[in-house]
Formats: structure tokens, C-alpha cells, sequence
């Protein structure tokens, strides 16, 4: 078989060669160029810690509106919709049976009281006479119980005048709190009974409003280790202000307050509730709306925090960094990752004040191994610290 033209060509030049084929480079020659790298050097920061948690609101106070006396609807005073005022008239009950009541417990009233005072003085005559011996002592006594019979006769009465001016004040069905009230279950002329299953309507009161949170049992476990230990600090400045996202992802305009927090974890989800205020005066939050709540969880003082970028993961997914020691050469360094905190990792281990992270010319990452010397290009200025750091 003959042999091509242009490979015999190319072993003839490979045997002319000075050097020869496959032969080494001369000592003193020149290697490959180190790479070259930026590095920052990590310093601790103060950083606020705050947690973003799922919502809905609730009202502040809510009344549903019954009836407490049986009767007619003669008319219905409010509009539907509208904002009413504590002791405002919702709905107007006939009047006519319970003032008819009223009038007769009167009558009665003053009835028993006209007879008191003819059973009073019989009674004074009869003990007068019993010192004279002319009446028994039975006819003292049965004198003495009919005062007392009187007197009860109009205590009794007297309830009753008040019972009825009760019953006739809730012919008028008033509002009990301010609020929001939603839409009427009945119309003028609807029969009701007293306190009926059906509510004739529902007030909220919206301003302030609710925000039920609820907190995994797990972190607020590991929140209060921190705090006890003395790795987080409460933040004096907001101990308990709170930040609020709407469902679009726009952040409220105004700052709340966490009220308090359960003691019951939810068997079912395993998290306790957290309970928010909110100022409402726009009516912008509405009962029932999901929103995301911001509460701060405190001060950590101490915090080392890693840029996104400089952060990689092995194939396991393991993250980890690259730093320079002191001898100029790479090092590998496995990482555990607390939080995202702006652009940057919160790092729980693995980094320590004074490390020389690499954070560009990873673009030859397969070119830096453990070991691997590097040049050190210009200084970059570390990144500028999160929202929330201080």
C-alpha cells in the first residue's frame, strides 16, 4: 500500500526539526502563564435578618347584625356597601306591640302602687291596736304580709315597665361597631325572629385590619436559639415593625406591627400563627387577601456574607468557594448556605473574616485546582452591602 504524499511530508519536517519529535522543552524555558484572578477580602457586616411569610387578612373586629326581638321589618336604613357608625340605625322593627306592652306594665305599675299606701296605714292601725290588745296577733301579722305582698307587687312591676322599654329599644336594630357593612339578607317587610341562625347583615371593621401569618414551628425554634445564644440581637430600632407585599408583588405603603404570637402549633401544618396590625386607611387591604409579610428577626453583627457568583456547586450540588491563601495558591472551601441576603449568600460555615474570595477570572474555573498558583489582578471594591445592613 502506498503512503500519501502529504504524511511523508510531514514526517520529513518532523525528523528536520533541531528539537526532534516528542522532545521536552529546555530548562530555564517558560510554562504556561499563572492564571489571573480577583479576590476580595471578607469582612463581618451588621445585617438585619428579616423573613418574607405567606398571609391573609382579617378584619379588626367583625359584628353580625341579629334581631333580638321577634317582628315586621318596617324598613331597612342603611345602604349596602357603606361605612355606619357604632349606635347607628340598621333596620326599624314595628314598634306598636312592644309600646303596647310598655303602656301596660305601666298601667299595672301605677295600680299597685296606688293601693300601698291604704296596706300601709291598715298595717299601722292593726300594730297600734295590738298594744291595746284589741286585735290578735294573727291580725298583726296578716297586715304585715300584705305590705310586704304590696311592696313585692310593685317591685315586680317596675321590672316589667323595664323589661318592656327594653324590648321596645330593639324595635331599633343598631349598628354595634363602625366598620364596612356588606349587603342585607332581607328586604322591608321581612318577618325575623330573635337572634335567628341567619344574620340580617355583617359589619368589619377594616382600619385597622389583621394579617394572620403563619410561622413554621422549626424556624421559630431555631430563632429563639439564636436569640438566646447571642448571635442575633433584637433590633432596637423596629423590634416589631413589619413590611407588607400585595398580591402583585407592590409593597404596602405603610409599616405594621407584630401583635403577638401564638402558643398553639396547628397540628396539621406543624406552625404556629403570627398575628399583624396594619393601618388601613385607604381600605386598600381587604379581608381575605393573600400578601407576604417582611418581619425583621434581628441584628446579626457578625455576619460573613459571599456575592451569588462567587458561589458554585460541586455535581452533587453542594456549594462551595474558592479562596487564595497565603501562599498565592487556590483552595477549595465547602460551604453551608444560610440565606440569600440581596445579591449575595448569608454564610453559616465554611468562610471566615479575612479570606481572599476569588470573584473574577472564573471564567477558567477547570484551570483552578487545589494548588493551582494564581496572579492576583487589581483590587475590586467589594460589593455594597444589602438592603436592610446597616
Amino acid at each position: 500500500m502506498k503512503t500519501p504524499a502529504w504524511i511523508a511530508l510531514i514526517a520529513l519536517l518532523a525528523a528536520c526539526s533541531p528539537e526532534g519529535p516528542g522532545k521536552p522543552p529546555a530548562p530555564g524555558a517558560a510554562g504556561p502563564p499563572a492564571p489571573q484572578v480577583s479576590v476580595i477580602s471578607l469582612e463581618p457586616r451588621s445585617v438585619v435578618l428579616s423573613t418574607i411569610l405567606p398571609g391573609r387578612t382579617s378584619p379588626f373586629r367583625i359584628a353580625e347584625i341579629r334581631p333580638q326581638v321577634n317582628g315586621l321589618v318596617l324598613r331597612r336604613l342603611f345602604e349596602e356597601g357603606s361605612r355606619v357608625k357604632a349606635g347607628e340605625v340598621l333596620y326599624r322593627i314595628d314598634p306598636a306591640p312592644f309600646q303596647a306592652a310598655l303602656d301596660n306594665a305601666r298601667a299595672a305599675l301605677g295600680r299597685a302602687e296606688a293601693n300601698l299606701p291604704a296596706i300601709r296605714a291598715r298595717e299601722e292601725r292593726v300594730r297600734a291596736l295590738l298594744e291595746e290588745g284589741a286585735v290578735s296577733r294573727q291580725d298583726v301579722d296578716d297586715a304585715s304580709a300584705a305590705l310586704k305582698q304590696a311592696i313585692a307587687e310593685i317591685a315586680y312591676w317596675q321590672a316589667q315597665v323595664e323589661t318592656a322599654r327594653i324590648q321596645l329599644g330593639y324595635t331599633q336594630i343598631t349598628a354595634p361597631i363602625g366598620g364596612r357593612i356588606g349587603k342585607s339578607s332581607i328586604t322591608d317587610g321581612a318577618i325575623v325572629t330573635a337572634y335567628q341562625a341567619m344574620p340580617l347583615a355583617t359589619i368589619q371593621q377594616i382600619d385597622p385590619i389583621y394579617v394572620d401569618v403563619p410561622q413554621s414551628s422549626a424556624e421559630l425554634l431555631r430563632l429563639n436559639r439564636r436569640l438566646a445564644a447571642g448571635r442575633l440581637k433584637p433590633d432596637p430600632e423596629a423590634r416589631h415593625a413589619v413590611r407588607l407585599f400585595l398580591e402583585d408583588g407592590t409593597p404596602y405603603p405603610q409599616e405594621g406591627t407584630l401583635q403577638f404570637r401564638d402558643i398553639t402549633v396547628d397540628p396539621a401544618t406543624g406552625a404556629v400563627t403570627l398575628r399583624l396590625v396594619f393601618p388601613n386607611p385607604q381600605g386598600m387591604l381587604l379581608p381575605g387577601m393573600f400578601v407576604r409579610a417582611e418581619i425583621r428577626e434581628g441584628v446579626l453583627e457578625q455576619a460573613i456574607l459571599a456575592p451569588q457568583p462567587a458561589v458554585h456547586r460541586n455535581p452533587k450540588g453542594e456549594p462551595y468557594a474558592l479562596v487564595v491563601d497565603a501562599g498565592g495558591k487556590v483552595e477549595i472551601r465547602p460551604l453551608v448556605l444560610e440565606r440569600e441576603i440581596g445579591g449575595d449568600w448569608l454564610i453559616a460555615s465554611g468562610l471566615a473574616a479575612g479570606d481572599r474570595l476569588i470573584v473574577e477570572g472564573l471564567q477558567a474555573l477547570h484551570l483552578l485546582r487545589p494548588g493551582t498558583p494564581v496572579t492576583l489582578k487589581a483590587a475590586t471594591p467589594a460589593a455594597s452591602p444589602p438592603p436592610g445592613s446597616k
